[in-house]
């Protein structure tokens, strides 16, 4: 039986408390807004409709009905449309006010419709608990409890008043955990985007720094040479060609480095390494083992162990004496260790690039705040193990919250929930004292609520309890008993918690059977009613249980839902702020490899070209010069747009950076532009496949001719790029389609035409690649306008 509405023993009257309830049951974030409103709309209007029908018996006038019917529509609205809105300001002073309207509409109708009204100060008891700071809250919602006490002890006795005064302190807490709950995924959706902002922002901070140190200072260092020379040009030959030289060192260093930090900051899934490694190996006849327990990893961690993954089997692959491989990943104790061991690589076997790996690790891992260890060990095999620290999620998301969710917010409705399904059990007890004496069975029926209590804190109410599982399923079985089977020796006296298995029947089964288990319990439940002789032949006391009960089961659900997706959500932030950062990492990568790549290699290209005219033609190699500190200086302004993610691009600019380069290469020029205003974001994209496809030509010594055409199509915008520089065996440049039609870009990863397609696609256009009929090979872009 319901304890607090269902039915009270005044009067064959079952309206006296009774709690929360839920919607449809729907995980996804995007409906949890609109779900979690729903269940306040339903458990806050059936509580007053309950209530204003239990007043039926009495014989009232015409004008005292209609003054019970308001006075119930009023409360219900400013609680509905107000208190209970997400989106409501509780700290205005509009808020205030309202609380008054809900104190007068609580207590003085008790002069008229004297104990049957004691339960309506619940809406002012949970509104309190909303609008004021705790420091005043509780002491004024202790004082509402006071005051129902007060009245409920003028007209009942001292037993059915600790009834009532239970049923008003649950709906009093359901109204405050529904709300609250329902704010707090509003909350957390609203701070995923701001999370996500600052993630971002610090990544770009990090890379600001990561620039500086690694190109700003060797770009500077082009510049001031490039100057040095061009005074040198008339005092000494010798010496500006030996700063040429260094130039073009530089340049090709930083050029480099440039692809390398754009490979390490591009996002590598350990799973595809670990199928890749085991492929692998085995192909080479090499014995291999593997555990993978990556979990859920950060994308850094994770990242950085597919980057160690993949050097430690490349070099057992390099030595064939290597007969056996084991590879690990696991997870243990807050950390997560990845650890290759094999029996042909030593310390001493190491190739020139996994020892600098091995030499840079150690930087990287204490970076993100783990180690390394390498070594033979007493076996003679050889290991490289690495240990990272994992972060403690509870700590990020909490952290994350802080601005929108205080700890103290979270630590109160989490201390809340079970104390309001406690206060639920605890009415059923009274209830049960309500109609009988008899010891055992007063025992009995406190033994099963207390055992149902205890299972739904174990499993059910277990933020990571499976409950779509076998196990969730024989719970739930095991509920159904302790509520039903006392029935059998209980009978007439028989009081239990029925909506506790209503509510988690639609957590664990799916949705048709677990609202027609709801439904069917809600039955059940009332045909005990009848078989424990408390209903009788009273239709309305039938009916008013029915409503409880079911009020109660979706109290029941949408507090265990609510509280489980608050949990989801606010792990999930922290996921969607690692995927935004690995997405402006994803960028940076793209951006450092098209916005300098060309820049370096021009400077590389014009560095060569003006040690080698120098000796001939001193203006030509002045006039080269100076277009090598312009692509310096353009370089170092590309530098800060990648960091700070402004890439705004001038397609006149590129233009004329494309044919200059191309002319200092020995390469037949032809181009044709457009010179109709496009807007931002599609010269940009055009400005960088330009810049990209010209760096393209440049890697090619066989290209004698390009042409370069940009026109309207009826899709938007098409520039292409064609050139002679196809291999004599019809080979195209990497990362493009082989001869003969060309097809869309693949999706290399790492390759500039890879990056090209990612831009186009973003902006809806297309870019395709490949050898044409006549033996050139064509990059096409097609953008829409």
């Amino acid at each position: 039986m319901s304890p607090v509405p269902a039915s009270h023993p005044r009067a064959a009257l079952p309206s006296k408390a009774e709690p929360r309830g839920t919607s449809v049951v729907d995980r996804r974030p995007r409906l949890a807004a609109y779900l979690a409103a729903s269940i306040i709309v339903v458990v806050v209007a059936g509580f007053g409709s309950t209530l204003l029908a239990s007043l039926l018996p009495l014989s009232v006038s015409a004008a005292e009905a209609w003054y019970a019917v308001i006075a119930v529509g009023l409360l219900l609205v400013v609680q509905l449309f107000h208190f209970s809105r997400p989106s409501a300001n509780l700290r205005s002073p509009a808020s205030r006010w309202l609380l008054a309207v809900l104190l007068v509409l609580g207590y003085v109708p008790v002069l008229t419709f004297d104990a049957f009204w004691a339960a309506m100060p619940a809406f002012f008891g949970g509104a309190v608990l909303l609008v004021l700071a705790p420091r005043f809250a509780w002491p004024l919602f202790a004082l509402n409890l006071g005051g129902v006490l007060w009245v409920e002890l003028l007209y009942d006795t001292p037993l059915l008043a600790l009834y009532t005064l239970l049923g008003v302190t649950v709906y009093s807490l359901v109204f405050y955990l529904l709300t609250r709950l329902a704010r707090t995924v509003r909350e957390l959706h609203h701070a995923r985007t701001e999370m996500a902002r600052r993630a971002v922002a610090e990544q770009r901070l990090a890379f600001a720094r990561d620039l500086h140190d690694l190109l700003g200072i060797s770009l500077s260092a082009i510049a001031l040479k490039g100057e040095l020379v061009h005074r040198l040009l008339a005092k000494s030959r010798q010496q500006a060609q030996a700063e040429l030289a260094e130039i073009t060192a530089t340049a090709q260093r930083t050029l480099s480095d440039v692809r390398a930090v754009s490979h390490g900051y591009r996002e590598l899934s350990l799973e595809k390494e670990f199928r890749t490694a085991q492929s692998l190996l085995t192909a080479s006849d090499i014995a291999v083992q593997v555990h993978l327990d990556q979990g859920n990893l950060p994308v850094q961690a994770r990242t950085l162990l597919a980057k160690v993954l993949r050097e430690g089997v490349t070099n057992v692959l390099r030595h064939s004496e290597a007969e056996h491989c084991g590879i690990e990943v696991r997870q243990r104790h807050g950390a997560v260790t990845l650890e290759i061991v094999n029996d042909g690589v030593s310390a001493e076997d190491l190739s020139p690039e996994s020892a600098d790996l091995l030499t840079r690790l150690p930087d990287e891992v204490t970076a993100l705040g783990g180690t390394v260890n390498t070594g033979t060990g007493d076996d003679g095999r050889f290991r490289l193990k690495v240990e990272l620290p994992l972060p403690d999620t509870d700590a990020g998301t909490a952290t994350g919250a802080e601005d929108r969710d205080p700890p103290a917010e979270s630590n109160r409705i989490r201390l809340l929930l079970p104390v309001t399904f406690v206060l639920l059990g605890v009415s059923a007890v009274v209830h049960e004292l309500l109609l009988t004496t008899d010891i055992w069975h007063i025992t009995l029926a406190t033994g099963s609520i207390a055992a149902l209590l205890v299972l739904h804190f174990a499993y059910f109410n277990r933020p990571t309890a499976q409950l779509r599982s076998a196990q969730g399923y024989g719970m739930l079985f095991v509920q159904a008993c302790l509520i039903y089977l006392p029935l059998i020796p209980l009978q007439h006296d028989w009081v239990s918690l029925p909506a506790m298995m209503m509510g988690c029947a639609l957590l664990v089964l799916p949705p048709v059977a677990g609202w027609l288990v709801f439904f069917l319990n809600t039955a059940v439940a009332v045909w005990a009613q009848y078989i424990a002789g408390q209903a009788g032949q009273d239709t309305l006391y039938a009916v008013l249980f029915s409503a409880g009960t079911v009020m109660t089961g979706l109290t029941v659900f949408g507090l265990l839902w609510l509280s489980r997706l608050v949990g989801e959500l606010d792990n999930s932030r922290r996921r969607l702020a690692e995927m935004a950062v690995a997405e402006e990492r994803l960028r940076f990568a793209r951006d450092l490899h098209d916005l300098l790549g060309m820049s370096l290699s021009a400077i590389a290209l014009k560095s060569e070209l003006t040690a080698r005219v120098l000796p001939i033609d001193r203006d030509r190699a002045a006039v080269e010069l100076a277009e090598i500190i312009g692509l310096t200086r353009q370089a170092l302004s590309d530098v800060r747009s990648v960091a700070s993610g402004y890439r705004e691009l001038s397609l006149d600019s590129e233009s004329r950076s494309a044919r200059s380069v191309l002319a200092a290469a020995d390469v037949r020029v032809r181009m044709e532009l457009l010179q109709d205003e496009l807007p931002s974001a599609v010269r940009t994209v055009l400005a960088v496949v330009l810049r990209e496809g010209v760096t393209n030509v440049l890697r090619h010594s066989k290209v004698e001719s390009c042409e370069i055409f940009m026109h309207r199509t009826d899709e938007g915008v098409s520039l292409e790029i064609v050139n002679d520089g196809v291999g004599h065996d019809g080979s195209a440049p990497a990362g493009s389609g082989g001869a003969g039609k060309p097809r869309p870009a693949a999706d290399d990863a790492g390759s500039g035409i890879g990056n090209l397609s990612h831009r186009l696609a973003d902006l809806g256009g297309e870019l395709t690649a490949g050898v044409a009929d006549d033996g050139r090979f064509r990059l096409r872009a097609v953008v829409p306008v």
